[in-house]
């Protein structure tokens, strides 16, 4: 079970988490993941004939039974059985002999021939991978995370507010923040899923009728106030001295209300306390408030205001004190306020459209009726919530809470509203599971319904619930005839930004943007309306390869971007801007794509310089897909190693850091990469110094490939890079579209996309596409009934 469950030992929580669960039964709602697997074409024989012989020509000099560099040997691996027993130290096998680190460049090489012959045995006999017999694998059961929940309310209801908001921040594995492993339920987090299902219900549901409006009272005790010198007496708010105490006002729409406040004072000088009655500021009406403590009034004013939140307040304005009256009750004049209200609007409310879509017509008065109706409104409601088809039990289930409310002498909407509260605090909502009918079954692999399909693509790209479009097509079983014409649709839409926001945001890591702080003193320029102004550059960049469907390389090589006159300055482009963002053109400039924008460059800097670490490892992570390992342990940072005998640019102290044999074969991948873009400053700007010297961006990569700066690299990762970038981006999708983390079967599925995408010219749509048609996104397997730990969360070395 992929679901994991958190809860501390008190009964209400385990009450609610065991309901959680057994809601899941009924239903065979299964985890589901996976597996893949690759290969096809003819593999070596043995491990005996074939691989070891290579093993021996390539690798037994370093790690050998002689020489363990790594404390490896990979000369004890006698058989097939004996690899089997160590597929980690396999898996590092592999990735190293893919990404050519392996052999070291100053050793003899293998062909590519060879290569991939050692490369296709380790993916077929190891992990089992067989392309002609795919394994999709399984996607765990998987809890909307934050930015899904307030989506989904959105369409659900169609509430303008973010609910959300207000929940703990979901945790993150694989670089993303949907992952199905990592999104465990916490007993604050049903809290919160309880709290907020009665907000949003009261904000859709009318369910006061009363032409006279509502009465909302503010108690003494829960007021703020403007002196130190008030207090809260039993029921009562003191006044001691001029202020006024206020709080916030949700006023549900435009109409007349009244102000009221229960009041009285303790009498002194020649005139009573004075009272004013305000709303945002704006003196309604001033009263002399005569009544005393025995005999308090009510003092109300009638006002017409828009709807919205507002600040209420009563203030005291005429404080009196003399120490010299001769009666002591008449020295110290006060005002004390029991409570404030607000009463309306008048006449009959204004039913929003939530309420409208929930409610499609008047409610019966008949009973029989009555009844049926709230089937119909609960069946609409809950298909659409739960994102299937429902059963008529569930739907009774449901009208109980109706029959309950009315036989409390609540009216019928009330009784919805208390049935709908159930709704959104189920797991059939909370959670989106997929039906199956053999979920324990690890052989059984078939296509997910159209149901389930439906509500794959549109977490995708629209990070929501599936519309009515795609319900219908999924009711009709015609949703995969028509994939292709619907993710256009969908693309189309304006909540595909939610690609944008958070398949952009966490793949280019811009989210990170507003936790970076650049020195002031050697960033003076940098403030935070430049920072949100890179971070909406690169988001409007991303938006137009998804809009236009440009090509994928775009991201590394494109001669455009999106600037306002504040950014321009900043990268030095010459012209008259404004505020708002326009197209330009980057010619001459030295930058292109993503790489140069002021957003990566920032958040892979120092706070006081630029990192070319940072920057090579950001590029080897989230462009090539080939990221370092973690630094080994006890290595000194820069500044701190051998004190000032560190000396020269940026780039000459780094080199005699790299002299450290520890650090040597990581920053040989790295720092070159690091130093292509070291004519941009910490903050993104261009730069042809560091200091008094002049920048050396030339480079060569591990691979071999020389460059002499970005604009070379940029080219380089374009071509002769381009099918570890296709890989790199096709990879972040599938898993960002799944929401769990690849695994070795999945390179069959990874493989098959970019070569698809290669023949329809490299189209960022078309990358959608694919990913949608893929094994994995489109199929699925049971599980054998084993517990398994989360996926390993994030890191800073991952």
């Amino acid at each position: 079970m992929r679901c994991q469950i958190v809860f501390q030992p008190f009964s209400i929580a385990r009450a609610v988490v065991a309901l959680l669960v057994l809601a899941f039964a009924p239903h065979s709602i299964a985890a589901v993941s996976g597996k893949s697997k690759h290969a096809g074409s003819a593999l070596p024989k043995s491990f005996e004939q074939d691989v070891k012989p290579l093993l021996g020509k390539y690798c037994y000099g370093c790690h050998g039974e002689t020489k363990k560099k790594a404390d490896l040997s990979l000369q004890t691996f006698e058989n097939l059985a004996a690899v089997l027993k160590e597929k980690p130290i396999w898996e590092k096998v592999l990735h190293n002999v893919q990404t050519r680190e392996m052999p070291p460049e100053n050793k003899p090489q293998p062909s590519e021939a060879e290569r991939a012959l050692l490369t296709k045995w380790i993916e077929a006999e190891i992990f089992n991978c067989d392309c002609d017999h795919p394994d999709p694998g399984r996607v765990t059961l998987h809890r909307l995370n934050r930015t899904e929940y307030n989506n989904t309310i959105r369409d659900l209801l169609g509430v303008d507010f973010h609910p959300a908001d207000d929940f703990p921040a979901d945790d993150t594995g694989y670089g993303f923040d949907n992952i199905g492993d990592v999104l465990s339920l916490s007993p604050i987090l049903l809290e919160k899923y309880l709290a907020a299902a009665e907000k949003i219900l009261r904000k859709a549901i009318v369910t006061d009728f009363s032409t006279n409006g509502t009465t909302v009272r503010f108690e003494a005790g829960k007021i703020q106030s403007t002196t130190k010198d008030g207090n809260v007496q039993g029921r009562s708010y003191r006044l001691s001295r001029e202020g006024e105490i206020f709080t916030s006002c949700n006023f549900p729409r435009e109409g007349d209300y009244i102000f009221r406040a229960r009041a009285f004072g303790e009498q002194a000088g020649r005139e009573p306390p004075k009272m004013e009655l305000k709303i945002d500021g704006e003196v309604l009406k001033t009263f002399d408030v005569a009544a005393v403590e025995s005999a308090p009034a009510t003092y109300e004013f009638p006002f017409h205001t828009s709807g919205g939140a507002k600040k209420i307040a009563a203030a005291y304005i005429n404080n009196y004190y003399n120490k010299d009256e001769p009666d002591p009750d008449r020295r110290d004049r006060n005002l004390v306020i029991e409570y404030l209200e607000i009463i309306g609007p008048a006449g009959p409310p204004v039913l929003p459209e939530s309420h409208q879509r929930i409610f499609t017509k008047a409610v019966p008065a008949d009973t029989n009726e009555r009844k049926t109706y709230a089937r119909e409104v609960i069946n609409n409601f809950v298909r659409r919530a739960y994102r299937r088809p429902i059963s008529s039990g569930e739907v009774e289930r449901l009208v109980r809470f109706v029959d309950l409310a009315q036989s409390e002498g609540e009216n019928f909407e009330s009784g919805i509203k208390l049935a709908l509260q159930a709704v959104l605090v189920s797991p059939h909502f909370l959670f989106r599971g997929e039906l199956q009918t053999d979920p324990n079954d690890s052989k059984s692999i078939h296509p997910i319904d159209e149901f389930a399909l439906a509500s794959r693509l549109s977490y995708f790209l629209w990070s929501s619930m599936p519309d009515d479009e795609l319900v219908r097509l999924a009711e009709q079983g015609t949703l995969r005839k028509n994939l292709e014409r619907q993710i256009r649709r969908m693309l189309g839409d304006k909540k595909s930004s939610a690609l944008v926001e958070n398949f952009a945001g966490q793949w280019l890591q811009i989210r990170n943007l507003n936790l970076v702080m650049p020195d002031s003193e050697k960033f003076p320029t940098f403030d935070d309306d430049l920072r949100a102004d890179m971070r909406k550059e690169t988001e409007l960049f991303f938006a137009s390869v998804l809009k236009e469907n440009r090509s994928v390389f775009d991201f590394l090589t494109a001669n455009y971007t999106f600037v306002n006159q504040r950014l321009a300055s900043h990268y030095g482009i010459a012209g008259n801007f404004g505020e708002q963002f326009q197209r330009v053109s980057l010619k001459g400039t030295g930058r292109a794509g993503i790489l140069t924008q002021g957003s990566i460059l920032t958040l892979t800097s120092n706070p006081t310089r630029t990192s070319p670490v940072k920057r090579g490892k950001w590029v080897l992570e989230n462009i090539l897909g080939t990221p370092p390992p973690p630094p080994p342990p006890n290595v000194p940072n820069l500044e701190e190693e051998k004190g000032a005998a560190l000396s020269g640019t940026l780039r000459q102290r780094m080199e005699q850091h790299r002299a450290n044999p520890l650090c040597a074969s990581c920053h040989a991948r790295m720092d070159p990469i690091g130093f292509a873009f070291e004519n941009f400053d910490g903050v993104g700007a261009w730069r042809k110094q560091d200091g008094d010297l002049p920048i050396d961006s030339t480079g060569e990569l591990t691979s071999g490939e020389t460059f002499r700066d970005a604009t070379d690299l940029r080219k380089i990762l374009a071509s002769k890079k381009r099918d570890d970038f296709v890989r790199c981006l096709s990879e972040k999708l599938l898993t960002y579209a799944l929401g769990r983390g690849m695994e070795m079967y999945d390179r069959c599925a990874i493989e098959q996309i970019s070569k698809r995408l290669e023949k329809k010219g490299y189209k960022f749509n078309d990358l959608i596409l694919e990913v949608v048609r893929s094994v994995p996104f489109q199929l699925r397997r049971g599980e054998q009934q084993i517990v398994s730990t989360p996926a390993e969360k994030d890191t800073a070395s991952r």
